[in-house]
């Protein structure tokens, strides 16, 4: 009896800490990719408290604040409120964390759809 609660033991504290990890996305990450309007290059920089995600998101139109930004497990989302020539474009990710890559669709002011992975800048 004792050897079986201490295997779940080990599998929930396992697991605690897998989640925990997959969530730990604090720190400057790199993406550059292709749009409508060119090449373009990110770099963001992530918080997490919690599953509360804040940070910034520089490119080579600025650097944008980013707002109700969470982190559940490997998904992550966020908003990007980009000035781009006078005109806000509020951009929406949604993504999924796998290791040091996070592979996100991105949503521009409802009128393109955009991939991308962006890679932890070790």
């Amino acid at each position: 009896m004792k050897l079986r609660g201490a295997v779940a033991l080990l599998v929930l504290v396992s697991a605690l800490a897998w989640s925990t990890h997959a969530g730990d996305i604090s720190g400057q990450w790199t993406a550059t990719f292709n749009t409508q309007v060119g090449e373009q290059h990110y770099l963001y920089t992530f918080k997490v408290d919690g599953e509360k995600l804040t940070g910034t998101a520089k490119s080579d139109n600025g650097t944008s604040d980013i707002e109700n930004g969470t982190v559940k497990g490997d998904d992550v989302s966020f908003v990007e409120n980009l000035d781009y020539q006078g005109q806000k474009l509020v951009i929406t990710y949604a993504g999924k964390i796998s290791g040091d890559e996070i592979k996100f669709t991105r949503d521009v002011a409802g009128a393109a759809k955009e991939d991308l992975v962006a890679k932890r800048v070790k």
